[in-house]
This record gives structure tokens, C-alpha cells and sequence, in this order.
């Protein structure tokens, strides 16, 4: 996630076992290209909206209770905003 850090990256480094668990989760589920920078980058779009100081306890519970379709949700949205692959092969009147 680009921009100015989240207060929340503070326990990024803290969080990662429950970041890897919940990465075995969606795996064991069948979702075998999660990363745990998507993970976390999902979670800081999805449930830290708001950047606001939370307790370990807090982001631990965030981490552990997101649903794949949350995730699913962020990771087509984010597909959406990616680059324009016509532009690479037309110019703008030709689209």
C-alpha cells in the first residue's frame, strides 16, 4: 500500500503468525496464490479503513476473523484498478 504508513504497521512484524495462519486458512480452502502482503494490504483497505491506534489484541482478532470473501472482494477491485493494458497497444483514438 503506497502513501503515508498506517498506524497499524507498527504490529506487522508482531502479527505475522496469525498472518500465516490465516494464509494456511484460505489455502486449505483451496485459494493457493494468497500472499501475506495481500493479506495485509486487504485487511489495512478492508478493516482499517479508518487509521486509528488499535490495541494487538484488536488487529490479532481483524486478522483472524476476515473472510475469504473479503478478501476476494478486495482482490477484484484491485484488479480493476490496475493498468490499462490497451494503452500499451493502442493510442487513445484508437480506442
Amino acid at each position: 500500500m503506497e502513501g503515508a504508513r498506517h498506524p497499524i504497521d507498527f504490529y506487522k512484524q508482531q502479527v505475522e503468525p496469525a498472518l500465516q495462519s490465516k494464509m494456511e486458512e484460505f489455502k486449505l480452502l483451496g485459494y493457493d496464490r494468497v500472499t501475506m502482503e495481500e493479506l495485509w494490504d486487504c485487511l489495512q483497505v478492508k478493516k482499517w479503513k479508518k487509521k486509528e491506534d488499535k490495541q494487538l489484541h484488536e488487529v490479532v482478532a481483524d486478522i483472524l476473523s476476515l473472510k475469504v470473501s473479503e478478501y476476494m472482494s478486495y482482490l477484484t477491485i484491485e484488479a480493476f484498478k490496475g493498468p490499462d493494458y490497451f494503452s500499451q497497444y493502442f493510442n487513445e483514438e484508437e480506442i
